[in-house]
């Protein structure tokens, strides 16, 4: 994942053009995306598909030649969507269109212009008060144009066409963990699932451009999705090696809340709970008014709370191959919890004889009943109105515990199925 990470690092991406384009080509080597290109000028919702940005170099020079910005050097240095410019400027005027943080002097920052045509350029605030009086020439070598948004989705099918959702964006430039973090934990992720045949749920794995991305993709999926999902996960910012968080849904009451809630407390206990409220995600678009699918974001260091944030900061150094590998495994986690997760019921009435089917202690002493009272307990809300998540609550057993009384009871024949499927569409969890 980390050698994935670095190889799509050096690119500049957007919300359109060819940098979404190559980063989609190279994740295609491990995974078979599909890729879908939308017209600029299509409507999407309340939103239109904009104008195609590619850029090719932008630099500012000062009047004995010296290149003082330089966008292939780092490209955060250029606005995002800056529109073609080759003009010399006095320093005044120059000033007006850069970009930098005062409390941050080292850092550029990541700066964007997606929907109002400007141009401008982002330095270190160290740098920028070097600046002395003087002309300076400024030069975008960039394109604005009728083109597309480019998407990636992956389609996994499952013995049943009830869905997991999974989806990260790619549209921000080079940002280790802001950026990249998600996409790659994602495609190793498919990967994992793609190796399991025979799974119960389909898996839908989107890589979308933040926000128009979503949206588009939502206004030509809707009714499938609101069908047939059962969990979603937003994944960000999961690369760094600090506490683990999630973002709500609306309400914190749908299947995906109590998956990723459950995971987190038995292997993560401290983890950060934040509100919807709280959201900057695609959750806002996947969980809006009329939308609402059963979602949550899953991240470590959450977007905008890390100082590294939307920086240069966020580099190959604040990502790690622990922090993706942890990642990856608590959605792995997620996932198998998924397709567990089931209602049960105990067949017998009244609690069973453990005892002659080699699941109780036959020689009765003081502390004998203690090894077996997890099971004890679990059957004793086995009851066919309880999930394993439920369960897991109520008798205090981490629930990839109580995995392993499952199969004993049914392999007894002790326990039936009542519902194969505990999770709840999402058109069920309007409001």
């Amino acid at each position: 994942m980390y050698e994935l990470l670095a190889e799509l690092f050096p690119i500049c991406r957007s919300i359109t053009g060819d940098g979404v384009r190559e980063t989609l080509q190279i994740i295609k080597r491990h995974i078979p995306l599909e890729v879908y290109e939308v017209p600029t000028g299509t409507p999407v919702f309340d939103w239109t598909i904009p104008k195609e940005w590619n850029i090719r170099d932008a630099f500012i020079l000062d009047e004995a030649g010296n290149k003082i910005v330089d966008f292939k050097e780092n490209n955060l240095h250029v606005v995002g969507y800056s529109t073609p410019l080759d003009r010399w400027v006095t320093l005044e005027e120059l000033q007006e269109h850069l970009h930098s943080i005062e409390e941050q002097p080292d850092a550029i920052p990541y700066v964007t212009s997606y929907y109002q045509e400007r141009w401008g350029f982002c330095m270190a605030h160290n740098e920028r008060v070097k600046l002395g009086d003087g002309k300076y020439h400024v030069v975008i070598d960039s394109e604005i144009k009728d083109g597309h948004l480019t998407y990636g989705e992956l389609i996994i099918p499952g013995q049943t066409e009830r869905e997991v959702f999974l989806s990260t964006y790619i549209d921000h430039p080079s940002m280790a963990n802001n950026e990249l973090s998600g996409p790659v934990v994602t495609t190793f992720l498919a990967r994992w699932i793609m190796a399991h045949p025979g799974l119960r749920y389909t898996y839908r794995i989107v890589f979308v451009p933040e926000t128009i991305g979503s949206l588009t993709y939502l206004s030509r999926n809707l009714d499938s999705l609101k069908k047939n999902v059962i969990a979603g996960f937003n994944i960000s910012c999961v690369g760094d090696e600090r506490a683990y968080s999630y973002v709500r849904s609306p309400y914190g009451d749908t299947y995906a809340d109590r998956i990723i809630r459950k995971i987190l407390q038995s292997s993560h206990p401290e983890f950060i709970e934040y509100s919807f409220l709280e959201r900057g995600s695609d959750e806002r678009q996947y969980c809006s008014p009329g939308i609402r699918l059963p979602l949550v974001a899953v991240t470590r260091s959450k977007y905008g709370t890390y100082p590294e944030y939307h920086t240069s900061l966020d580099d190959l150094t604040l990502v790690s191959a622990e922090g993706l590998r942890g990642s990856y495994a608590l959605l792995q986690d997620c996932i198998e919890l998924i397709e567990r997760n089931r209602v049960y019921r105990i067949t017998s009435c009244g609690e069973p004889q453990l005892g002659r089917r080699g699941l109780y202690p036959t020689l009765s002493k003081r502390d004998s009943a203690r090894s077996s009272r997890a099971m004890k307990n679990f059957i004793a809300y086995a009851d066919g109105t309880n999930d394993l998540i439920a369960i897991s609550d109520l008798i205090n057993v981490e629930v990839g515990d109580i995995y392993g009384i499952v199969e004993k009871l049914l392999e007894a024949d002790l326990l039936e199925v009542v519902s194969a499927d505990p999770g709840e569409p999402a058109s069920r969890h309007q409001r």
